[in-house]
């Protein structure tokens, strides 16, 4: 029996793909006195060295949400590291206690830079990672750590804060920027004001980054947690369209950052 070219290209094609998985690695590293467990994310058939990105996760610590988020970025062909900016085991099951693990390290940017510096080169250090050819995204708690990250003067090539708080008090380390940065953001924010919104644009531009701001209309502070429900008037809700675009967004940008 002859089989055509194209039946024998999709069938080895159909095999390939049956036969890739999504890994998943738990990975402890130190930071000071604080044991760090984040996660690695890669496809078992990525066998040459290529870009990766770092996710920073939101106030409650890292969760099933950023491995969600890095198993769609491994479909994109990106190495994917989770942070761990807590430590191993702090984590938040409730909005009050989760409030007051983020507003340490608010309080702190220090400690924040530290913490999600020491994640950084431990994603650098993961196989198959080419180590200048890195991005940083970050989630509601997480956009700040990533804008942070940027501000701290960190080797990589751009940083994503979705919904994150822009503001910072150092304004004046955006100088020490090295990298593009997208901040995307929910246009009806309550706990992002506009006048944070200006000083962040203002910081950036008296820097001169090479930077992006993109507000989404009807869309509020969480617009790409799908466990936030969708209730605006509760100041977070997701939003499909927000969330879409928002994720079309960075991928452009990371088209840009990594061609």
């Amino acid at each position: 029996m002859k089989f055509s070219h194209s039946f024998l290209a999709a069938l080895m094609l159909s095999v390939v793909v049956a036969s890739a998985e999504t890994v998943f690695q738990t990975v402890e590293y130190r930071v000071g006195d604080t044991t760090c467990e984040g996660v690695f994310v890669t496809d078992s058939l990525l066998m040459n060295r290529g870009p990766a990105v770092l996710i920073a996760h939101q106030w409650k610590g890292l969760s099933d949400y950023e491995r969600k988020r890095a198993e769609m970025l491994v479909e994109l062909g990106y190495r994917v590291f989770c942070a761990d900016v807590y430590g191993k085991g702090v984590r938040a099951d409730n909005p009050q206690d989760a409030s007051k693990l983020a507003g340490r390290y608010k309080e702190d940017r220090a400690l924040l830079r530290e913490r999600i510096n020491a994640a950084l080169a431990t994603l650098k250090e993961q196989p198959g990672v080419s180590t200048n050819r890195i991005a940083a995204i970050g989630y509601c708690f997480g956009g700040t750590t990533v804008l942070e990250l940027a501000r701290s003067g960190a080797e990589l090539r751009g940083v994503v804060s979705f919904h994150g708080g822009l503001g910072t008090p150092t304004p004046e380390d955006a100088g020490k920027i090295r990298c593009k940065v997208l901040a995307l953001h929910g246009a009806d924010d309550p706990f992002v004001p506009d006048a944070e919104v200006a000083a962040f644009a203002e910081e950036m531009r008296a820097a001169k980054v090479d930077w992006q701001l993109v507000e989404y209309g009807n869309a509020v502070h969480s617009f790409t947690d799908w466990n936030a429900g969708t209730d605006n008037s509760r100041g977070a809700a997701y939003n499909l369209l927000a969330d879409l675009r928002s994720w079309e967004a960075m991928k452009t940008f990371f088209v840009e950052l990594f061609k």
